[in-house]
């Protein structure tokens, strides 16, 4: 699933093709949202808040979130695309530009009075790439009493709690800081989860600048070049090799109550079993 850096991303690779310039056309797949709506609009905002893309209007927004399969794509018109039609769930046309996602699961449309409303947006936590990113709210929502029994890996991948954090980031934070995934919030001083915190974001800003004209999920690196060791990853999807700092084979485990995901530790480095 694309992660804060990945929307960033993407938002930064429309925003110059979309921003100030009217909405001449808009279609979403049926049944959806009624972004027809839309057209004459002028869109005054393209923005990422933690694994959500907001394209925000004059009195309106719209709201896609990528999950697993979806991702942008931006062409000129009359430009061929690179996926079938059939996949595009949401189109933008303005002057000059066409912008289509593909595969997302989540188009919504909705008022921006809204917003701070909306199920989820009203809920995040604090946007780990946000310039005024609120460290101190952070440490604040990791430590709300219905957390504290809860593992820190799953802490981690609450978007309530901070935003912007997906598995990948998950693994690699605590490996990084040496701590074991199983480990419970309330079992962690708050040094550890400040450095936790700082950790994430400093990996999430490492990983925010321009990779692609297609504007997808890419892999991601979280060992400072990834071309040094042709490994950009330290432990992410890398059961039974040997840790890049001990050796000892990697272990891996699905984890989670409301929503499981592979975890992967080193088992000498950041503790035992789950």
């Amino acid at each position: 699933m694309p992660e804060g850096d990945t929307l960033h991303r993407v938002a930064a690779g429309l925003r110059p093709h979309l921003l100030g310039r009217q909405v001449t056309a808009a279609r979403a797949r049926v049944p959806g949202p009624q972004v027809s709506r839309v057209i004459g609009r002028t869109v005054t905002g393209v923005d990422a808040l933690g694994k959500n893309l907001l394209i925000r209007f004059d009195g309106l927004e719209i709201r896609t979130h990528l999950r697993l399969r979806g991702s942008w794509h931006r062409y000129r018109p009359g430009e061929p695309w690179r996926r079938s039609p059939a996949r595009a769930v949401l189109v933008l046309e303005v002057p000059g530009s066409v912008a289509v996602c593909f595969d997302a699961p989540v188009v919504e449309l909705f008022e921006r009075h809204a917003e701070r409303l909306h199920p989820s947006l009203g809920r995040l936590g604090p946007d780990l790439l946000a310039p005024a990113f609120d460290a101190d709210e952070a440490l604040r929502r990791l430590r709300d009493p219905g957390r504290a029994h809860v593992s820190i890996a799953e802490a981690l991948l609450d978007q309530r709690a901070l935003a912007g954090i997906g598995n990948v980031y998950k693994n690699e934070v605590l490996w990084i800081e040496q701590l074991l995934p199983f480990a419970k919030v309330a079992d962690l001083d708050d040094e550890t989860l400040g450095r936790l915190i700082a950790t994430a974001r400093r990996l999430l800003v490492a990983n925010t600048g321009p990779r692609t004209a297609r504007m997808r999920a890419e892999r991601i690196t979280t060992d400072g070049d990834p071309r040094a060791a042709g490994e950009p990853l330290w432990v992410y999807r890398r059961t039974g090799r040997p840790c890049r700092r001990c050796r000892t084979p990697i272990r891996s485990a699905r984890h989670g109550t409301d929503l499981p995901r592979t975890t992967y530790w080193c088992p000498t480095c950041q503790g035992g079993s789950p």
